[in-house]
């Protein structure tokens, strides 16, 4: 395989060649096929599709977050993403930005949860000097707990009229990115909406808390390997550095690599890791010795 074949069928599974992704149905398709996507692409690049790519059908010209607001294209795209949040199709996850959106499929969310996700979900979080909350984030989770779904201007006022949207943005995504709480719903006259996830998303965080974190990394490795084709180690552990530790994540492909799960790939002068087609998986389980008959 050369480079530009591998960039050739990326661009195919991501939608950057067309038929562009416009409805409910394609946009459903298009999260369950990659697994993850971000909203908007990133500066530096991040080896990740995005959504705006997918439904535009193009990677040419895309607005980044900061340019989101004066482009009608992101406008329509983040209508389309809203209605995958509100079925469950997707989860959103404050992974790299809380302004650019991490989208995941809700088939593959509870291994996400598993990684990220509090394994007491239900027991609010105290604030102190060992804690990963401050006092305002533990008032909001509380808040958002007795009245969520609710909006953050309305959240604003039940804490206090004069608390400042920085001071609150900051403790949402405290909450957000423990997966404490959720965007569920958006409006353009109150804007986002939260919600406790454990409340929107019961099944999925009970199936998360019941994972280990290393069945949940190999699950999430093998999907990620899926969306990008193939992949240099150094950029799958990039990527998935940003929520656990490279150690980890070293350790889990080295037990795929091991189980003949996954394999080596030659593109042009580089050696990829790709998932193992399953006539080779087939084949090398054919060749292991067979367990004694009792």
């Amino acid at each position: 395989m050369t480079d530009h074949d591998l960039e050739q069928l990326r661009r195919e599974k991501w939608h950057l060649n067309g038929p562009p992704v416009r409805t409910l149905e394609d946009a459903r398709a298009f999260i369950e096929s990659v697994g993850f996507c971000l909203m908007y692409p990133l500066r530096p690049a991040v080896l990740v599709p995005t959504f705006i790519g997918a439904w535009a059908g193009s990677d040419e010209h895309l607005p980044t977050w900061q340019h989101a607001f004066s482009d009608p294209r992101a406008q329509e795209a983040t209508g389309l993403m809203v209605r995958l949040l509100r079925e469950h199709a997707a989860y959103e996850a404050n992974l790299f930005d809380e302004n650019n959106a991490f989208l995941v499929a809700g088939s593959i969310f509870p291994y996400f949860y598993a990684l990220v996700g509090e394994r007491n979900p239900k027991q609010a979080p105290k604030p102190g000097p060992r804690s990963e909350y401050s006092q305002l984030a533990c008032d909001v989770f509380e808040a958002v707990r007795r009245d969520g779904p609710v909006s953050k201007q309305k959240l604003r006022e039940t804490l206090s009229g004069s608390l400042s949207l920085a001071a609150l943005d900051h403790a949402l995504g405290e909450l957000w990115s423990k997966l404490r709480i959720t965007r569920v719903d958006y409006n353009p006259g109150e804007g986002a909406f939260w919600d406790v996830l454990y409340r929107w998303a019961p099944e999925a965080v009970r199936e998360g808390v019941g994972l280990s974190v290393g069945e949940a990394l190999s699950a999430l490795l093998s999907k990620y390997l899926d969306c990008v084709i193939a992949a240099d180690q150094q950029e799958v552990e990039t990527f998935f550095g940003n929520f656990v530790p490279r150690s980890r994540v070293k350790e889990a492909m080295n037990a795929l690599l091991a189980a003949r799960e996954l394999n080596f790939l030659r593109v042009g002068t580089r050696s990829l890791v790709q998932i193992t087609p399953p006539r080779e998986a087939a084949a090398s389980n054919s060749r292991r010795p067979q367990a004694a008959k009792r």
